[in-house]
């Protein structure tokens, strides 16, 4: 009883957030409604017994990932925009759209009440996070490791081609300092600016 009695105030919590996700127009205040959605889904996540999908939840996607587009949303630093007028047909699309979802919403509903109950083993430790790390580090060895190299390979790249980048403008700056200190000491002057 307690266990559906959470579950529909957090699902309600993270509905509530994606309409006013949906409903802001300000994009700031939409992504705060997104970390809100991620954070009441990571709390159904724990009444249904998975804690390591919850924590998931919590540091890749409402931590890191909103941490990155409330970045590029500071960045882009993006103003108030008029409405566009041409574009009134996408509010009837979406109507329909939201129709459709509706319906899906309800008939798996109905598919849910009418499927047969069945006992819930507590001995099987799917979802759990010795079971994932147990399974991680036996059974999908090999692509664990593919994917740590993937990562590395990346990390190698982005390091490489930042520099790159930015070695020509710090040897054209070091050239310039040394002309300038060229002509000062040929002028007489001896003196050193820090």
């Amino acid at each position: 009883m307690a266990s559906t009695v959470l579950f529909f105030l957090f699902a309600g919590l993270a509905i509530a957030c994606a309409i006013s996700m949906v409903y802001h127009k300000n994009p700031l205040y939409s992504a705060i409604s997104l970390v809100g959605v991620f954070v009441s889904l990571s709390c159904i996540y724990v009444t249904l017994a998975a804690p390591f999908i919850a924590a998931v939840q919590i540091l890749i996607y409402a931590g890191a990932i909103m941490v990155l587009v409330v970045f590029v949303i500071m960045l882009l630093n993006l103003d108030e925009d008029k409405p566009l007028n041409s574009l009134r047909y996408l509010y009837v699309l979406g109507g329909g759209l939201g129709i459709i979802l509706l319906a899906q919403t309800f008939f798996i509903f109905y598919a849910v009440l009418r499927a047969p109950n069945h006992d819930v083993n507590e001995a099987e430790t799917v979802g759990k996070t010795l079971s994932i790390g147990a399974s991680m580090y036996t059974e999908y060895l090999l692509p664990v490791e593919i994917v740590g190299i993937l990562l590395l390979m990346a990390i190698i790249g982005g390091v490489i081609l930042s520099r790159r980048m930015r070695e020509p403008q710090l040897e054209l700056v070091v050239d310039n300092e040394l002309e300038r200190r060229n002509e000062a000491e040929e002028m007489g002057e001896y003196r050193t600016n820090f």
